[in-house]
């Protein structure tokens, strides 16, 4: 007899809980009028799971969960008997284990529609019994092969069913979770746009979770500005600062910036390969050069100044027995805004020149902001320099890569440039500019245009934009720069670079080889040197004498003009003293050069 007829037999006999037996367990049933115990005490267990599951569950939940286990018993009553007790053990596992999911599903679907609470019971139903029915399943066909063939192809019927179903929910399972990750990631971007945002920071992020930042702005590119905040090399130290931030504040290169950081936050990454290095981000800008980033934005860009003469006397003359800077303010007088190039051969005290005029312009002219550059220099120089000069001192020295000369001297003329909109006087003294046009050559890439002496017709620019910088800005301010030029060094390569800048300084003072041999200082050649327009930094009294002067000197050699000078400079106190004493010593003269100025 089939499994179907067994069942209405056993109906018939009055048999009750028979839909969940094994064909040989409901033939012993009949037999012998009574359930077997082993089948008893699983209906028991099952019982007892049900009860749980129904505590727990709506009574939709409880219609279900009977839906379930007689679509259950269903399948397990298309297979023959296992005897074996480990197969009862994992029925019996099986029924507590649903019981526990129908429990948890109904604490967290409870506001679920009621189709789609049938859908999921059905899914873990099929997933709770899966195991153990595969199990049996491969028993029963082993054992009766031929006889359940029927039985074994409904049964697959029912998985398939069931399986299309589960897969139906897991696709709806997979879009929820990727729903969720989307989410996630646009939690994420918005969180990135207000780290962007400095006013979205100020609400989201506490006081204690900031850090207070402070350095120079170094824009690299259109995407990409740092804060050096350990001067003006790169360093690991460095704040990284999106474009945004640049665009919200006017930030500019050199710009002196106070802000925020997170604090142990995540860093943005810069670089390739091994260059890759990771960077803390500024948050928020609380100042800009001492104002505000309102009134930053409000600035006038230095191009866009009005350059003018110089016309304001930066006096060098300091003490009487510093013979160098009053020789300068004699042969090259410098005003504020002066373009000067100081022509030096090697071992001719250029080095000395330039310490003596920045002591001269600390103690004469404190209101300048006085910035030494070095590049390419030699370390027991730049600490010398340091100790010496009463100023900012900034260095790169030879042994450093040529990119870092080049970035540094970048960085202190942009500085240079933003104190100057600011409306202040600031000098800059830099050594030397054939060195940074060396630097340029070597890390600039060729252009294919290579002139005498190796050196590339595009390295040449950035050192006179550098020097080109220097004015006497008519809306206030001045940006004085003094650059020492190399000569006689037996490089064409140099020879080249002098002869591009020869013409760009509006004043000029020549060192003598020679002159320095004979341990003559400073050995100042008097003749070639000078300023152009000196009658403006003058009042026309000394600006006669003065004339008188050199053309006493120009009958002289070099070397004769230079001893004269500084003999007569040693017996006076003062340069006003010396001068007075030229416009005696010679009346005719000076009544010729009267003449001349008529």
């Amino acid at each position: 007899m089939k499994l179907p007829e067994l069942r209405k037999l056993a109906a018939e006999r009055g048999l009750k809980g028979v839909s969940g037996l094994r064909k040989g367990d409901l033939i012993q049933a009949i037999a012998t009028g009574k359930l077997p115990a082993k089948a008893a005490a699983q209906t028991n267990a099952a019982s007892a799971a049900k009860g749980q599951a129904s505590k727990a569950d709506t009574p939709s939940d409880a219609g279900e969960a009977d839906a379930t286990r007689s679509d259950s018993g269903n399948n397990n009553g298309n297979k023959d008997g296992n005897k074996d007790h480990s197969d009862d053990e994992q029925q019996s596992r099986s029924a507590a284990r649903r019981a526990r999911r129908n429990r948890s599903r109904n604490q967290h679907e409870q506001g679920d529609q009621q189709g789609q609470q049938e859908h999921a019971d059905s899914s873990n139903s099929h997933k709770g019994g899966g195991e153990s029915e595969e199990r049996s399943s491969r028993n029963d066909r082993d054992r009766d092969r031929d006889r359940d063939r029927e039985n074994n192809r409904g049964e697959r019927d029912n998985h398939r069913e069931d399986g299309e179903g589960g897969g139906r929910r897991g696709r709806r399972g997979r879009r929820n979770r990727n729903r969720n990750n989307r989410d996630g990631r646009d939690g994420r971007d918005h969180g990135g746009n207000n780290r962007d945002n400095n006013q979205g920071d100020n609400q989201n992020l506490e006081p204690e979770e900031l850090q207070e930042v402070a350095g120079i702005v170094d824009v690299v590119d259109n995407n990409t500005a740092f804060i050096r905040t350990t001067g003006y090399r790169q360093n690991n130290a460095d704040v990284f600062v999106n474009n945004r931030l640049v665009r919200q504040n006017g930030l500019r290169s050199g710009d002196a910036v106070i802000g925020q950081v997170r604090a142990n936050g995540q860093g943005h990454s810069h670089g390739n390969g091994r260059n890759r290095q990771r960077y803390n981000q500024l948050v928020r800008v609380d100042s800009v050069n001492g104002m505000t980033p309102e009134e930053a934005r409000g600035r006038k860009e230095f191009h866009k100044l009005t350059p003018l003469y110089p016309n304001k006397r930066l006096r060098l003359e300091t003490e009487p027995n510093i013979l160098t800077t009053r020789v300068i303010d004699l042969v090259m007088p410098i005003g504020k805004g002066q373009r000067a190039l100081i022509v030096s051969p090697p071992k001719a005290g250029k080095t000395t020149i330039l310490q003596n005029i920045a002591n001269a312009i600390a103690t004469n002219n404190p209101e300048c902001y006085l910035m030494v550059v070095l590049v390419d220099e030699r370390p027991e120089e730049v600490t010398d320099m340091q100790r010496s000069v009463k100023g900012e001192v900034i260095a790169s020295t030879f042994d450093r890569p040529p990119s870092e000369h080049t970035a540094v001297a970048e960085l202190a003329i942009e500085r240079a440039k933003r104190l100057v909109e600011m409306g202040q006087d600031v000098v800059v003294l830099l050594d030397s500019i054939t060195r940074l046009g060396r630097a340029y050559n070597n890390s600039s890439p060729a252009s294919g245009r290579i002139l005498s002496g190796g050196v590339d017709s595009n390295a040449l620019y950035p050192p006179k934009r550098f020097l080109g910088a220097a004015r006497n800005i008519e809306e206030g301010g001045s940006l004085t720069i003094i650059a020492t030029a190399m000569v006689e060094t037996g490089s064409a390569g140099d020879t080249v670079i002098f002869e591009e800048f020869k013409g760009t300084g509006n004043a000029e003072l020549k060192l003598d080889r020679k002159i320095a041999e004979r341990r003559v200082f400073p050995a100042v050649d008097v003749n070639p040197s000078g300023t152009r327009k000196d009658e403006l930094l003058m009042s026309p009294e000394e600006a006669r004498v003065m004339h008188k002067l050199r053309r006493i000197l120009s009958a002289l050699d070099p070397q004769q003009s230079i001893d004269m000078l500084i003999k007569q400079l040693k017996k006076t106190k003062t340069n006003g003293e010396f001068l007075m004493g030229v416009a005696k010593s010679a009346p005719m003269a000076a009544d010729q050069a009267e003449e001349d100025y008529v």
